[in-house]
């Protein structure tokens, strides 16, 4: 099983009402105190503005990106900067049309409706979707066979603000109807330094500007992941450092939770320590290495491979997964020389990719 520090999914601590500060006080409420995405930024503060102008709703948004980058609470700021209602569900929630029906129905005008994992949805519910993002209409059917019949109902003008984690499988249809379709970038180590020390001052948490550096720079380029840490570093501090973080608290926190200097946990070092020991460097196919770690091929391709491969530490090769001469270094390990003209020929292959 993943280890939860790192995961960038939301985990029950993060929304736990028990803790004393949940992920949602940590959120920032307005675009100026959101850190990172600037490009983004700057297209919000136009949209937005001249809808506010117009006082008219906002076009339809569509934010796309990994977990935990900031899509739920950019949505709560589109709510807060229009001065409006938010309303949240998502796709696996929406089980048939009434259900969407029934949520658009309540709306007030300019509200804004925000549904999580949007590529999730039923085709049914989809279709009534559309009319409704388009011309504010509900289409509603009632009866059944020949007796049935259609009536179109008008519904309060909305904003309708959508996540994904997986764009290739929103249909052309609905991702056309967006007037904004925006994809959310891994942060910079200095943004995630800055939302650590802004964390730190919401928590109530002494630290200075190398610990906030320590923890963003093992974050994997995630704001909740750097929230998580800058947790448990914390609670380190507490117990063995008077409660201050600096940079060497910082750096023996995450190293007792197993987190190590390239934001790697357990299961990122026995991936390159399969690869690099027991295969002598790759390459090595999926199933094999999945099966040398004891987990899943899904949770190696989806979860895991992508940050290695970010890092520059793993590729992908036509034979197979290849261990690079910085993972062998990370481990501290004397890199292999790659004689075989076969495995270069696919090094070059995958950088061409």
């Amino acid at each position: 099983m993943r280890d939860e520090l790192l995961s960038p999914d939301e985990s029950e601590e993060d929304n736990d009402i028990s803790n004393e500060i949940s992920l949602h006080d940590l959120r920032p409420n307005s675009l100026n105190d959101f850190v990172g995405q600037a490009e983004l930024k700057q297209h919000l503060e136009i949209i937005l503005g001249a809808a506010q102008r117009r006082g008219k709703p906002s076009d339809h948004l569509l934010f796309a990106g990994p977990p935990g980058l900031g899509k739920t609470t950019l949505a709560n700021i589109v709510a807060g900067e229009m001065g409006v209602t938010l309303h949240s569900t998502s796709g696996p929630a929406l089980d048939r049309a009434g259900d969407l029906a029934a949520i658009l129905t309540k709306l007030e005008p300019g509200d804004v409706l925000f549904i999580d994992e949007i590529h999730r949805l039923s085709k049914a519910v989809e279709e009534v979707l559309y009319p409704a993002m388009e011309d504010f209409q509900l289409d509603i059917v009632l009866g059944k066979g020949p007796a049935a019949r259609s009536v179109r109902l008008a519904v309060a003008p909305f904003t309708l603000v959508a996540a994904t984690t997986r764009t290739g499988l929103i249909t052309g249809p609905l991702r056309d109807r967006f007037g904004l379709v925006a994809r959310l970038d891994y942060y910079t180590a200095i943004d995630l330094e800055k939302i650590v020390s802004r964390s730190a001052g919401i928590i109530n948490i002494q630290i200075d500007d190398a610990g906030s550096s320590e923890i963003a720079r093992r974050s994997r380029g995630t704001p909740r992941i750097a929230n998580r840490l800058l947790r448990r570093v914390r609670d380190y501090a507490e117990m063995k450092a008077n409660g201050v973080v600096n940079q060497s608290t910082a750096n023996e926190g995450l190293k007792v939770f197993g987190i190590d200097t390239k934001g790697l946990d357990k299961v990122d070092r026995s991936i390159l320590n399969a690869l690099c020991k027991q295969f002598n460097g790759g390459p090595v196919g999926l199933s094999t290495l999945a099966i040398s770690v004891s987990e899943p091929t899904e949770t190696v391709e989806d979860v895991y491979e992508p940050f290695l491969i970010q890092q520059g530490l793993l590729m992908r090769t036509p034979r197979g997964r290849v261990a690079t001469d910085t993972a062998w270094e990370h481990l501290n390990l004397k890199p292999r020389s790659h004689t075989d003209a076969k495995i270069k020929k696919d090094l070059f292959s995958a950088l061409e990719e």
